[in-house]
C-alpha cells in the first residue's frame, strides 16, 4: 500500500481542462509489471513512479506502454516534489536529464523534439474546425490538428488523437509532448489552447530544445493498493 496523488496539469482560465495524472512518489516497490498493471487500473492518459526522489530518477506509464518522455507527466511530478517541499532543478526520465523551472504558478519543464512521440501535425483553417472533430482522420494515428486562434498573438487551438493501442485513450487532454514537437516544427514560441480547456505555453531555446510550461492542482490523495484504493 503507497500514497497516489492526484493532479490535474495544464490547468486553463477558470480551472478549465488540465489533464488528469496519477503520481507515486514513492514507487521503489513497484516491479515494471506492477506499474503497467496499475497504470492500467487507474486509466489515466499518464501515471509517474518516482523512484529516487533526491536525483528525480522517474517512470512514465499509459495504460498500455512506457514512455520515454512526456510533457505532463514531468510538469505534473515537479509541481507535486515542490509542493512537497524537495528542491527540484531536474527530472530523470529514461529519455534524460529534463531541467525544470518555476514562474509564478507556472511550472516549466525542457525536453527535447527527438523524444516526442512520431505524430502527423495537421493545419485546419479555423479553431471552429477543430472543435467540430469527433475524432483522427481516417487513416491517421497520432494526429496533432490545430489551427491558429491568433496568429499575430502565437495563439493556437488544438487538439490531439491516439491511436488506442498506443496509450489506451482517444483523445489526450494535454500533451506536453505535442506542444514540444510542434513549436519546434514551425519554430515559433506558441501558446496552446487544447482540449477542452487546458493552456500550454512554449519556449524554444538555441540548441534545439523546447520549454513547455503550464499550472497544476492538486484534485486528490489517497492509499492504495494494486486492483483497488483507499480514500
Amino acid at each position: 500500500m503507497t500514497t497516489l496523488h492526484e493532479v490535474k496539469v495544464f490547468v486553463g482560465q477558470d480551472g478549465r481542462g488540465g489533464n488528469p495524472l496519477g503520481i507515486f512518489l514513492d514507487a521503489s516497490g513497484f516491479s515494471s509489471e506492477q506499474r503497467q498493471f496499475v497504470a492500467s487500473d487507474l486509466n489515466f492518459s499518464e501515471t509517474v513512479f518516482v523512484d529516487d526522489i533526491c536525483s528525480g530518477v522517474l517512470e512514465i506509464y499509459t495504460p498500455m506502454s512506457e514512455l520515454p518522455f512526456a510533457g505532463h507527466p514531468l510538469v505534473g511530478t515537479a509541481w507535486l516534489l515542490r509542493r512537497q517541499g524537495h528542491e527540484v532543478s531536474e527530472l530523470r526520465p529514461p529519455a534524460g536529464i529534463v531541467p525544470v523551472g518555476f514562474e509564478g504558478d507556472q511550472i516549466w519543464i525542457t525536453g527535447r523534439p527527438e523524444w516526442c512521440p512520431a505524430m502527423e501535425f495537421l493545419q485546419y483553417d479555423t479553431p471552429a474546425q477543430i472543435d467540430g472533430l469527433k475524432g483522427a482522420p481516417d487513416g491517421i494515428g497520432f494526429a496533432y490538428c490545430w489551427a491558429w486562434d491568433n496568429e499575430s498573438e502565437n495563439r493556437v487551438r488544438a487538439r490531439v488523437f491516439i491511436p488506442g493501442d498506443v496509450a489506451g485513450i482517444d483523445e489526450d487532454e494535454a500533451t506536453g509532448s505535442g506542444a514540444v514537437a510542434f513549436a519546434a516544427r514551425i519554430g515559433r514560441e506558441v501558446t496552446v489552447r487544447q482540449g477542452v480547456g487546458s493552456l500550454l505555453r512554449t519556449r524554444l531555446h538555441d540548441d534545439g530544445a523546447v520549454s513547455v510550461g503550464g499550472a497544476v492542482t492538486m484534485t486528490d490523495t489517497r492509499l492504495y493498493t494494486i486492483g483497488t484504493t483507499i480514500d
